[in-house]
């Protein structure tokens, strides 16, 4: 294509043959942002053009700090840097770098008889300010959370984490959209076998774009189809911070107010931050509440199907007796009244986050009460299996991690079929493949079970997490050029 045959060129010293290569790479003539000003500059007796895309830069600050500067300059001996108020960002000879420039919302300088341009630091993207999380909600530790635009993102870690070995490293990720990623990591922690690998499955990507993170995750995650996340999304600074701190790398990129962590274990997806913002104890309760609730949400629609179609020998007499009641006028099987209600479970949640968020919750609460009274006195489903289903969708709120949730909620329908299919053999059977199978799991070579299978030096934080002052190492499967983040005071 000519375009790319362009780009490849060298600018002309001559200005008119530049803006009109630039005219046409941007088709000026009917690209109603593109804005090209020309002018000429007294004190250097020559012609100048300053290119900017106008929705994406600040133009009042092209005019305050590079063009009007320009015009009042009277001595001819001084260079551009000196007389233009604005960043100089770079100067370049090649089309195709300077056209990189002005599309990440830099302004570039052309000046009659010269072979480069000056790119002036002069972006400013359109967004949201810094907002509080939403779908990691903050009771008693900070409200931030990212916001699409990534140098807001790198500045709210920043103010966490004030350290020169901090590290923001920059890389293009796609070919047409030139859409930008950092790896964000501290150089005196992280691993650099880690480090390298992080980097090499980045590299190998070759597509045309890459708009945001959740997008980037599917390309670089260990294995596509599995049910259970490798890579944590977390919208919280705070979070973020804490991980890198402990050795971990982040991937950050704009439009996506969120960041990237890896590797991820298990436990990464199963904590919550604000368990270390309560006290101990509190804390610590949160987290059973969370594993109990985790428990309930896999196991009790299947243990239900089971014992009521396999093992009625282990329900006792009077509630046998009960449950037989209420299923006497039901023309269907357990399996089918347990799968009738989660199918229905999950339509109202799936409706209850797609409509608009005032009429959400309403949905959520009348949809529920209506659809599982209506479906009792049809006599299509027992008012016990209405309970159950509640019971295990309520559980499934109480795991945060978005991955995670769908996971789990996946997860426990094949249990409900290994239990209609075998029972409580089925769902052992079941159980035992998924721990064989989250054993052999990786992310990033680090293993799924990891601290608590296999076993690395560690603070010991997975089910439960010690006192702060106990937490001593950082986590040994990172191997982490400094494992210690705290001394040992007993």
């Amino acid at each position: 294509m000519e375009e790319n045959i362009l780009k490849t060129k060298t600018i002309d010293s001559n200005l008119k043959n530049t803006i009109g290569i630039f005219n046409y790479l941007y088709s000026v003539s009917f690209n109603s942002d593109i804005n090209i000003r020309t002018f000429f500059i007294q004190g250097l007796d020559k012609h100048a053009a300053v290119l900017s895309i106008r929705t994406i830069s600040d133009t009042k600050k092209i005019e305050e700090e590079i063009i009007k500067p320009l015009l009042l300059n009277n001595e001819s001996n001084k260079t551009i840097e000196n007389i233009c108020l604005a960043q100089l960002n770079n100067t370049y000879t090649i089309i195709e770098d300077v056209t990189k420039d002005i599309n990440n919302g830099n302004a570039a300088l052309f000046i009659d008889g010269e072979t480069y341009a000056y790119l002036f630091s002069t972006s400013k993207f359109s967004g949201r300010s810094v907002e509080k999380a939403i779908n990691e909600v903050s009771l008693k530790g900070p409200k931030e959370a990212f916001n699409e635009d990534v140098e807001t993102n790198i500045s709210l870690l920043r103010k966490k984490i004030r350290n020169e070995n901090l590290i923001f490293e920059s890389v293009t990720i796609s070919k047409r959209s030139n859409n930008e990623l950092y790896i964000v990591y501290l150089k005196d922690l992280v691993n650099d076998q880690l480090l390298k690998e992080v980097k090499k499955r980045i590299n190998k990507l070759d597509v045309n774009a890459i708009q945001n993170l959740s997008v980037l995750e599917e390309y670089i995650e260990d294995k596509n189809k599995s049910f259970f996340p490798t890579i944590l999304n977390t919208e919280r600074p705070d979070r973020t911070a804490s991980f890198l701190e402990d050795g971990y790398i982040v991937l950050l990129m704009n439009n996506s107010p969120e960041s990237l962590i890896l590797p991820a274990t298990f436990w990464s997806f199963f904590h919550n931050p604000e368990d270390h913002y309560l006290r101990f104890i509190f804390g610590n309760f949160i987290r059973a509440l969370r594993f109990l609730a985790l428990i309930i949400t896999l196991f009790v629609s299947s243990i239900y199907i089971a014992a009521t179609n396999y093992h009625v020998e282990m329900i006792p007499a009077d509630l046998l007796l009960a449950i037989s009641a209420t299923r006497e006028s039901i023309p269907f099987p357990s399996i089918i009244e347990i799968l009738l209600m989660e199918i229905a479970f999950e339509l109202i949640r799936e409706a209850g986050l797609r409509v608009p968020n005032p009429i959400g919750s309403t949905i959520g609460i009348v949809g529920a009460l209506i659809l599982g009274q209506a479906a009792v006195e049809a006599n299509i489903v027992s008012p016990l299996v209405v309970i159950i289903v509640a019971l295990s969708g309520l559980c499934s709120f109480a795991v945060g991690d978005v991955s995670l949730n769908f996971s789990i909620r996946l997860t426990r329908f094949l249990f409900i079929f290994a239990a209609a299919i075998f029972g409580f053999f089925g769902i052992v059977a079941l159980l035992t493949c998924g721990l064989f199978y989250l054993v052999t799991y990786r992310s990033f070579g680090v293993p799924y079970l990891a601290p608590m299978t296999p076993k690395y030096i560690s603070s010991k934080d997975t089910i439960f997490r010690k006192l702060l002052k106990k937490e001593i190492y950082r986590p040994g499967y990172l191997k982490t050029q400094d494992t210690q983040k705290k001394k040992n005071n007993g």
